[in-house]
């Protein structure tokens, strides 16, 4: 019989959420500065001139910026992107339409080396026309786990098909139909991979 107390407190691993395992994309970032990816609202602090060259993606959607990221308890502005996907497939579909596509290197990142308390996955949806993603609601995000990764790491027929289709007027939006993962706060360059 052992004269050592039962153990009460729970082993702190065991609560911690388990870390997704996957790869996620961004973009190459040319001529990287600081120590980390930042969202925007920290470029608007720190380097004024990336956030006027970054803000103006969101020209004519600037709602966007101010939607709430519900799981994160931030504002859109105050995460960072990644896709669960390779763009080379979307950016292909965009040449099917006739839309020029410059070949944009992608950076891999770990999804384990994020702390998925900071993360969540975004389903998105595009109304065909439209400007900026539908708004989101609660339904729409789910926890960064492999499971969901693996769920949203295929490109689906619906969003090839719509930038196989694009109008001349219609806006591109490439990752319009495809989950964000989004990660609250800056993200260092060391955990990406060229």
């Amino acid at each position: 019989m052992s004269t050592e107390p039962a153990r009460t407190d729970p082993d702190p691993d065991s609560c911690a959420p388990r870390r997704a395992q996957g790869s996620l994309f961004h973009t190459a970032v040319k001529d990287p500065r600081g120590e980390a990816l930042l969202p925007l609202s920290a470029l608007e602090q720190r380097y004024p001139d990336l956030y006027v060259r970054h803000l103006a993606r969101y020209r004519g959607r600037e709602h966007r910026l101010r939607e709430r990221v519900l799981p994160l308890d931030c504002a859109w502005a105050d995460v960072v992107f990644f896709s669960p996907i390779d763009s080379t497939l979307l950016f292909e579909a965009m040449r099917i339409a006739g839309r020029p596509v410059a070949a944009a290197p992608m950076w891999t990142l770990d999804a384990s080396r994020l702390d998925p308390g900071r993360c969540c996955v975004r389903l998105m949806r595009l109304t065909r026309g439209a400007r900026s993603a539908d708004p989101g609601d609660e339904d729409d995000y789910l926890p960064l786990t492999t499971a969901t990764l693996r769920a949203v790491s295929q490109v689906t027929d619906r969003a090839l098909a719509r930038l196989r289709t694009l109008g001349p007027d219609e806006p591109a939006l490439p990752w319009g139909d495809v989950p964000h993962v989004l990660h609250r706060g800056p993200v260092p360059w060391s955990l990406f991979r060229p």
